[in-house]
């Protein structure tokens, strides 16, 4: 099984017995058992190139990987820049390899048992590895984006490079040609491996498809080639030689399956191939010599999956989310999937079911052999493209913007990958995304006309170009082309066709429509045009640049207009399996305008000349391959939040379309402040507090800062007080407070201050403060303050409060007078104790109490009741603060000692 343009998974069926055992051999002896999460070390990985950046993270028990090789496969994870490969068997992840410079890039991943190809779609970077040993064999660079894919099987590799029309066998161990390449005209399709070895290419132009056998593997890979020397990738015209010695990989099989200029998409089977026919519906499937065709009705443009197991072939139309499974006698069954939109890849055929992904939701809906709904299964945080390859017996569904995956074996049991096992190294999985947004009703009716139908005439032909027509809601499927002998049926992707058996010196004029499940749009005529021999020559080299406004330049020389003189040129570009007219100009040179192109897409073009008499040329040799790209997309999802920290904020974006060129980093700024980063996310700190602060981010390539996201966030202040009227008890003080905390989770203190006394509560949970005062009928002055970590506020100043009073009654009931003629004693301190005594007080005088003290255990006997107590209340007693025994005083409280705070 072989990529597919969109970088979908990848893989070979071949078996290699004795992998396990090189592997086995390749771990360090005698052997050890490597803790998993661990980094490999050692004799494990021998020689790694350090080119590459490739680092391996983390690997199984020794003997686990080994047992399980052949039933794994490798799977690639955008945020991580790593492959980790998944046990089938398990669904756990034994080895994880780090890609060195390709976060967040997109990765076409082919494999095999024996080898592992990387293509960084944002780079072109392309790596192999060797699974024996994991060891990066060789590297080389191709044209970056979508267009050259990688195919293997086995021991063979190919490049097709799909805009060229070029298909080249590689030593995987080298990357290195075998023999000279197989050439078609520009904008092929397909190029995936049947069951048998066979690798199949559509030619939409031809209406053809071929299969192409490879040739052996040499016994010893040749020197691999410097990194980026004429890459021998992604090019056309490298030159011969290679690793082959003479012998080249053969096109064995060329079979007629729709008419010329028809989109065609491609499946290979477990013996031969099938061809969707996606202008006409038709299904053309080829089983060694048997050719069998079935005309299939769709609701709109079909879709296949590049490889296909089993006898049965889905056929699914996304725009009305409608699979139609075809088998050898025709259609057997048809269901809808559930859900909303048009973003689902083609249903994938797995033991007795039919697996359709749907990207927009991150679901995969499982259909029996009837077409009812069996299970759904969710991919958390998919967040983008899911990937269904089968391989080792097992369907694997591998979501590379996520950190999961799962793994579904032939009883249809599904388990979950952890790809970031073990958490060897990185960040944290990212964040779950947000719910898709709903699917705006379509106003769907028929296409509108074509755009700018041109014709020029050659030697009795013409050829006949145009624009899209708008779709109106639903996908155009094909083009009719009418003017010539009969009318011509052309591919919503083949925007240009030689209408051919036309008759020197007559005058025709033709006439296009768009056709979409609606039904057929309005006609554009053409110029008239005079098919003539008297034809100019094409030019004789065009070259093509992608510049950074999203402009490509095409330049040529002058054509020889053989006696006539070049009145014009029509400029056609080519992508994989598309051709469609990019311009016209008088000039030597056409800019095709910035969007006309879809970014990060390879092109080619060639060039036709047109004399005064109206005469085309022949075509031109094609272009070198370009990759239209801009400024980046602007940045998704951007938030920005205000942690709790004085002057900060943190910004957080996701990933946007890179438009053709890899994202070098982000320009972050803030207040007039630009930070460059290369992650999704920054803090900045030093803002003032309590202000808004809008954060603007651009992503930057090699086109500069594309357009701005922006966000705003207020940062932390001081906290605000709000005070209410403090209360007081004898013992205690209340403060009553609410505060703002302005994003901080905020303290509060109340300070009581009086008789030259201060004490504060410490700080603790804003609300009410209550603080033990040290004096009952005191005036106390308190002041509250407020916290966080933006800084700290006081509530206005000192406040009073005063404590509730407490008075007392000297009480010596003596009636014979003896006791209590000269009054009861008062001390300096809290014992009775004649150094300390300062004086008698009379029987019956009044004080104010002001706080008790522990002290010498006093009974009153008979004089005061009895009444007994260690506690001694604090007065004012000849202008000084001195103590008398709480036996002696009755307290107007209720004689309640706990009235009365503790002295200090």
């Amino acid at each position: 099984m072989a990529t597919t343009d969109n970088g979908t998974m990848t893989g070979g069926d071949g078996v290699a017995p004795d992998l396990g055992k090189a592997l086995d051999e390749a771990l360090a002896k005698p052997r050890r058992r490597i803790p998993r999460g661990g980094l490999v070390t050692g004799g494990v990985v021998i020689a790694l190139v350090a080119a590459m950046g490739f680092t391996v993270l983390g690997l199984g028990v020794a003997d686990n990987a080994v047992a399980n090789y052949d039933a794994s496969s490798w799977l690639w994870s955008r945020a991580k820049s790593e492959v980790a490969r998944v046990n089938g068997l398990t669904g756990r992840v034994d080895t994880r390899v780090e890609v060195g410079q390709a976060r967040n890039h997109s990765m076409q991943v082919t494999q095999t048992d024996r080898f592992l190809i990387l293509r960084d779609l944002t780079t072109g970077q392309v790596s192999s590895l060797d699974l024996a040993t994991l060891q990066v064999m060789a590297t080389t660079r191709t044209t970056s984006g979508l267009g050259v894919s990688i195919a293997m099987r086995d021991d063979a590799a190919f490049v097709v490079d799909a805009p060229q029309g070029v298909v080249r066998q590689l030593d995987p161990r080298s990357l290195v040609p075998i023999g000279e390449p197989v050439r078609y005209p520009p904008g092929i399709a397909g190029g995936t491996f049947d069951g048998t070895g066979r690798l199949w290419v559509a030619v939409p132009s031809e209406g053809t498809v071929s299969a192409i056998t490879p040739a052996p593997l040499p016994s010893a890979p040749a020197d691999p080639l410097p990194t980026g020397a004429a890459a021998l990738v992604g090019v056309s015209n490298p030159g011969s030689g290679g690793s082959g010695g003479g012998v080249s990989p053969a096109l064995v099989k060329t079979v007629t399956v729709a008419d010329p200029s028809h989109d065609l998409a491609v499946t290979t089977l477990d013996d031969g191939v099938a061809v969707l026919d996606r202008t006409s519906g038709a299904l053309t499937t080829v089983r060694g010599e048997r050719e069998h065709k079935v005309v299939l009705t769709l609701s709109g443009i079909g879709a296949v999956p590049p490889r296909t197991n089993g006898g049965e072939v889905p056929v699914t139309v996304a725009d009305g989310r409608q699979v139609v499974v075809v088998g050898e006698s025709g259609p057997t069954t048809q269901f809808v999937v559930p859900g909303e939109g048009d973003q689902l890849r083609p249903a994938v055929a797995w033991a007795g079911r039919f697996y359709c992904a749907d990207d927009r939701t991150g679901t995969v809906h499982v259909f029996d052999e009837h077409g009812q709904l069996v299970d759904t299964i969710e991919v958390k945080g998919a967040n983008g493209p899911l990937e269904l390859e089968v391989r080792e017996n097992y369907l694997f569904i591998n979501a590379p913007n996520s950190s999961t995956a799962r793994v579904v074996d032939d009883h249809n049991q599904v388990r979950v990958v952890d790809k970031y096992a073990d958490d060897v190294l990185g960040d944290d999985p990212p964040k779950d995304p947000p719910k898709p947004p709903p699917v705006k009703e379509k106003v769907v009716g028929k296409p509108g006309a074509p755009k700018a139908v041109t014709a020029t005439a050659g030697d009795k032909l013409a050829r006949v170009s145009w624009r899209a027509a708008n779709e109106n809601g639903s996908a155009i499927t094909k083009y009719v082309v009418e003017g010539g002998p009969q009318p011509v049926e052309v591919g919503a992707r083949q925007r240009s066709i030689e209408i051919a058996g036309l008759t020197n010196g007559e005058t025709y004029r033709f006439a296009v429509h768009a056709v979409n499940g609606k039904g057929a749009g309005p006609v554009k005529n053409s110029n008239p045009v005079m098919p003539t021999a008297d034809v100019p020559d094409p030019p004789a080299s065009v070259t093509a640049e992608a510049r950074p406004d999203g402009t490509v330049r095409v330049s040529w020389p002058a054509a020889n207009g053989q006696g006539n003189k070049i009145a014009k040129y029509a400029v056609t570009s080519s992508t994989a399996g598309a051709t469609a007219p990019a311009g016209e100009t008088a000039k030597t040179e056409l800019i095709v305008p910035a969007g006309d192109l879809d970014y990060g897409t390879q092109y080619a073009f060639t060039v036709v000349a047109v004399s005064d008499k109206g005469a085309a040329s022949t075509p031109s040799p094609s272009s070198d391959t370009v990759v239209p790209f801009t400024v980046p997309g602007k940045p998704l999802n951007i938030s920005a939040v205000a942690p709790d920290a004085a002057g900060t904020i943190t910004v957080s974006w996701g990933v946007p379309t890179d438009n053709g060129r890899p994202i070098t980093g982000y320009a972050v700024t803030v207040g007039g402040k630009t930070t460059q980063t290369a992650g999704t996310s920054q803090t900045i700190t030093g803002l003032p507090a309590g202000q808004p602060a809008t954060a603007s981010v651009t992503a930057v390539n090699e086109a500069g800062e594309g357009p701005a996201a922006t966000a705003t966030a207020t940062t932390i202040d001081v906290p605000t007080l709000t005070l209410g009227a403090a209360t007081a008890t004898t013992t205690a003080v209340s403060v009553p407070m609410t505060v703002n905390t302005h994003g901080s989770a905020s303290q509060c203190q109340v300070t009581l201050s009086g008789e030259g006394r201060t004490v504060a509560s410490g700080w603790t949970t804003c609300g009410t403060i209550t603080i033990d005062a040290w004096r009952a009928g005191t005036t106390y002055s308190y002041t509250v303050e407020a916290r966080n970590n933006a800084g700290t506020a006081n509530g206005g100043g000192a406040r009073n409060v005063n404590t509730g009073a407490v008075n007392g009654t000297v009480a010596c009931n003596d009636s014979g007078g003896t006791y209590c003629d000269d009054g009861i004693g008062v001390y300096t301190g809290t014992r009775q104790v004649l150094a300390e005594a300062v004086g008698d007080t009379p029987n019956g005088t009044g004080y104010g109490a002001w706080c008790k003290k522990a002290g010498t255990n006093i009974k009153a006997v008979q004089y005061n009741n009895n009444k007994a107590s260690t506690w001694w209340v604090q007065i004012t007693f000849k202008n000084n603060a001195r103590y008398i025994p709480f036996a002696w005083l009755n307290l107007n409280n209720g004689d309640n000692i706990n009235g009365l705070p503790t002295c200090v």
